[in-house]
């Protein structure tokens, strides 16, 4: 029998404590976040750009309880390397003494030039570190509640079955709140493309009139 490699988080805080903040208001995240402004100009699917989703990743973090300094500096630039043409890693690694660190776990959640997506999920799924698998499943949160301004029936689709099969094994095994979040997730935009009528016209046999439209 396999056993789990960490300890699943079950327990959600609905505030911040003291000690929380202070380590919160002790960390220098300026730094990570001067750097993902190179991201200001790189567009979103749903709208917007993504360094707002490098900020929105940050919050859903705080939100579920985690102020690891190099998760959250993590998560304001883990777009940077595979987003920005001609990134310099080195500027991860001299933004403080965390640096190298940091640069290590976003390259753990980056995808490498010999990966399709589905290797990449796979390798986190697989062998990725308990701070990949957070980053990641905050990351997956952040592009499912986008998920509700697309338009596109088929990417949805196929955004909520990477999910199903990916991510919840992954927060199941490290955050049982995230896990929770990411079902009600994927829930809201099937029946999204359920009563728009998506499942019927995929299924709906295509006719001789049809084909000749």
């Amino acid at each position: 029998m396999n056993k789990r490699k960490y300890e699943m988080k079950t327990e959600r805080s609905s505030k911040m404590a003291t000690e929380q903040m202070q380590q919160l208001s002790d960390m220098r995240l300026a730094p990570f976040m001067q750097l993902a402004t190179g991201l200001i100009g790189k567009a979103r699917h749903a709208g917007g750009n993504m360094f707002r989703h490098q900020m929105d990743t940050l919050a859903i973090l705080i939100d579920y309880g985690y102020i690891d300094p190099v998760l959250l500096k993590a998560s304001i630039v883990h777009d940077t390397v595979e987003d920005i043409p001609g990134f310099d890693r080195n500027l991860i690694i001299n933004a403080d003494e965390d640096g190298q660190d940091v640069l290590d776990l976003v390259l753990e959640v980056t995808r490498r030039d010999d990966e399709d997506k589905k290797q990449f999920l796979h390798r986190i799924l697989d062998t990725g570190s308990q701070k990949a698998k957070v980053l990641k499943c905050a990351d997956r949160i952040s592009n499912m509640i986008s998920l509700g301004y697309v338009t596109d029936p088929k990417f949805i689709e196929r955004y909520c079955d990477e999910t199903e099969f990916f991510l919840l094994p992954m927060a199941l095994e490290i955050d049982f709140n995230m896990y929770q979040e990411l079902i009600n997730l994927i829930m809201t935009r099937r029946r999204y493309l359920e009563e728009g009528g998506y499942f019927d016209n995929r299924s709906k046999p295509t006719t001789s009139a049809d084909s000749n439209k």
